[in-house]
């Protein structure tokens, strides 16, 4: 139901209704503010921010093809709008008309988006030290962990998240799981900073800190806190972060916020909404207000005389003067269709809707102080929670009642034998959280299997060889590797260093802290690169060469593998790669991730089930038959709303690509 009333809705504020508008802005304005004011930490721009964004929202409706992709939409707008301010604050301006301030411009302490959290939502314990742990991750993190967050209280899917920042869902499965080891990190630091009485080393460490949270000192922290007796044991049992969000409501917007964005002093929010709707701004007429379409005000400055002309410049009626007035300063220099003309007047009018509310839980606001009182025009809302979507018309409210068919019985067809499930020491499969990890990799027949992290403790398995991963320049600390050493005998490198969004390592980066890993008399798989691993001057060849000229030590080498051609010739495809690479360094080949999987500018391709089920088989037997191949793990093994290659559900079905694997071997 909830997903046709918001296409609905989405379909209305797209056709005009002025009304559809008003109630698409209320309703969507808190998940804008809270990816806007979590990933700006606060910022004193953030209204700013929030206003452009709802603003582009409205003036851009006409281009938003499919209503179901209405939040993925608007969320890219809001990272858009984010970006724009983080990159360049003046060419922000001059593009968005928005009033940032100059070289003084730091966060505003008063609205630190922590803090906000913590008091509206009452969080406390885990929780309280997960939204603390927010001010210490980087900017790009802090993006990240916006959508995250609201994914993880059920407000956005993965599907949202990755398209809002257009990657593919496995890149944006990899980004989320680097970021929330950052914040698990950044949690044991807030812990160990509150834990009293407080440990003697970190007081000397942090001499010198000014008390600022940033990336820097959240690393030098961290470091401490790992080695240190007092510290360690203390930072242990994290609950997984995306436990400790599950229900957890939205912050919704705060009064002096909203007001500070608006441009008005003493208003009240239902005043607001009431005048306008007296003055023309959801009515059908207004005075002095020209044209009209659909029954919606088309001359905005008419509206505006009107707003203050009725109510004067003080209490809501002045809100609402100022409201208008500012809808008609935004929409100067805009081409805007005329349909939607009309219906942007709402926009601001729409964000005091929400304005005395503190939380908002699943789509319905919870009165923090006070209830809003009715709107002074006395319609009905156009769009009921319970329509459904049709193409050409807003649907009513109410529906005549239909017979219910009677259900035909129909012979249950049979369902096929799994195949035999074959194990062999060469199939493993690359794993991230998912609660079926254990069943999973049992069904598909998993001898070994990695989560690109240095142990498993989110996600043991038992009687399955688990490979510990040191990730990247972060995880190379004495405390990680000490883990990982733990785990086992085998220890892979760096994930994708030639990758901007993985480890993002130089070759002489990596090479200085291969000592480090060399040092543990682990079995040492080299960094696995994402592109050109037998090429001449890449990367792995620069490093393995480092290598050699400095007397370290490599056991094997990592390859990742996808596959743009869909046909029956990736498997040679495939392993002609392997052999290239075999052939340049003659070591032992370890396949960690492969698939089908076509990337190019308009993101990521997938094959048919058919397809990708035809290349596991050819694939694992070409794999099987090689002999200097010794293990290889497909990408990957869950099968989730956003993995397309995955093998197992958590309902505890095999997928196609998850039977053929079974029978791999």
């Amino acid at each position: 139901m909830r997903e046709g009333y918001e296409q609905a809705l989405v379909l209305a504020a797209r056709d005009g209704d002025p009304r559809a508008v008003d109630e698409l802005v209320a309703e969507y304005l808190p998940l804008v503010y809270n990816v806007v004011g979590r990933a700006l930490d606060g910022h004193a721009d953030v209204d700013d921010v929030v206003q452009e964004t709802m603003l582009r929202c409205v003036t851009g409706l006409r281009s938003l093809r499919d209503p179901a992709r209405f939040r993925a939409w608007l969320v890219a707008i809001a990272v858009r709008q984010v970006r724009d301010r983080q990159a360049d604050p003046y060419r922000a301006r001059q593009a968005g008309h928005l009033g940032y301030p100059g070289e003084a411009d730091v966060s505003d302490p008063g609205a630190d988006f922590a803090d906000l959290t913590i008091l509206r939502l009452e969080l406390s314990g885990q929780r309280r030290e997960v939204a603390e742990a927010t001010r210490w991750l980087d900017p790009d993190d802090r993006e990240l962990l916006s959508l995250w967050w609201l994914e993880a209280s059920g407000e956005l899917t993965r599907d949202d998240l990755a398209q809002s920042l257009g990657l593919t869902n496995q890149h944006a499965a990899v980004r989320v799981q680097r970021m929330k080891g950052t914040l698990d990190t950044a949690r044991i630091v807030v812990r160990a900073l509150a834990a009293r009485p407080r440990c003697g080393e970190l007081a000397q460490t942090l001499a010198g800190w000014s008390g600022r949270p940033d990336a820097l000192w959240r690393k030098r922290l961290a470091r401490h806190v790992r080695e240190c007796p007092f510290c360690g044991p203390a930072s242990a049992q994290l609950v997984a972060a995306e436990r400790l969000l599950a229900g957890v409501g939205l912050v919704a917007p705060a009064a002096g916020l909203v007001a500070g964005m608006l441009g008005a002093t003493g208003a009240g929010a239902g005043g607001a909404v009431g005048a306008a709707a007296a003055t023309g701004w959801n009515a059908g007429t207004s005075a002095g207000a020209g044209a009209s379409w659909g029954g919606a005000t088309a001359q905005i400055p008419a509206a505006t005389t009107a707003a203050t002309t009725a109510t004067g410049t003080t209490g809501a009626g002045g809100a609402a003067g100022t409201a208008a007035k500012s809808a008609t300063w935004m929409l100067k220099g805009l081409a805007i269709s005329k349909p939607v003309a009309a219906a942007v007047a709402t926009v601001t009018v729409a964000a005091a809707a929400v304005v005395t509310f503190g939380v908002v839980r699943n789509g319905d606001a919870v009165p923090a102080a006070a209830v809003l009182p009715p709107s002074a025009s006395s319609a009905p809302s156009r769009v009921s929670p319970d329509a459904t979507v049709t193409p050409t018309a807003v649907p009513s409210a109410t529906a005549s009642p239909t017979a219910k068919p009677t259900p035909k019985k129909t012979p249950a067809k049979p369902v096929a034998p799994l195949p035999p499930t074959r194990r062999t020491a060469k199939k493993g499969a690359a794993v991230w959280d998912f609660p079926a990890v254990n069943a999973g990799l049992k069904a598909v027949g998993a001898s070994w299997y990695y989560n690109w992290g240095a142990n498993n403790d989110r996600m043991p398995a038992s009687g399955v060889e688990f490979v510990p991963m040191i990730w990247g320049t972060a995880n190379a600390t004495d405390a990680t590797i000490a883990q990982a050493k733990r785990e086992g005998d085998t220890l892979l490198g760096f994930n994708e260093p030639d990758m901007a969004e993985q480890a993002n390592m130089t070759p002489a980066k990596a090479l200085e802290l291969w000592p480090k890993l060399q040092a543990t008399g682990m079995r040492l798989g080299s960094p696995s690169v994402a592109f050109g691993a037998a090429d001449t001057g890449k990367w792995l060849d620069q490093f393995m060469k480092g290598a050699q000229q400095k007397g370290y030590r490599v056991d094997f080498i990592t390859l990742h593998w996808y596959g743009g051609d869909f046909s029956s010739a990736a498997v040679g495809q495939l392993k002609g790669y392997i052999q290239q690479v075999y052939a340049k360094y003659k070591l032992p080949i370890w396949l960690t991730e492969f698939a089908l999987i076509r990337f190019d500018g308009s993101g990521a391709h997938y094959p048919t089930d058919a397809q990708q089920v035809a290349f596991i088989n050819g694939a694992t037997d070409m794999l099987q038959g090689l002999s200097y191949v010794e293990r290889y793990s497909w990408f990957g093994l869950p099968s989730t709303s956003d993995s397309h290659t995955g093998l197992y559900k958590e309902s505890g079905a095999l997928t196609p690509m998850g039977t053929a694997y079974r029978a791999a071997g």
